[in-house]
């Protein structure tokens, strides 16, 4: 049993990397469209693509690991 959570837990992860590519490569698109009227080509398309799979990584390894409730939590139970 345990080893079907730890393959559902890398499952989530992988989604949520694969996902987090997918949102990345369109807001930038959408940015670099909005903010230089630059033709969107295969060529910015897979500089955006470089770009965004690091920033995923490391949002999928650093910044989701974080508990911001639990954070939240306890700064504002202290302020009371």
């Amino acid at each position: 049993m345990e080893n079907k959570n730890k393959w559902k837990k890398w499952e989530i992860v992988f989604e949520l990397l694969i996902f987090g590519i997918v949102i990345g490569v369109a807001e930038d698109l959408l940015a670099i469209k909005l903010a230089t009227g630059e033709r969107i080509t295969l060529r910015v398309i897979g500089i955006v693509i470089l770009i965004a799979i690091p920033f995923a990584i490391i949002g999928e390894a650093i910044f989701d690991r974080i508990d911001f409730a639990r954070i939240f939590e306890r700064i504002f139970e202290k302020k009371k």
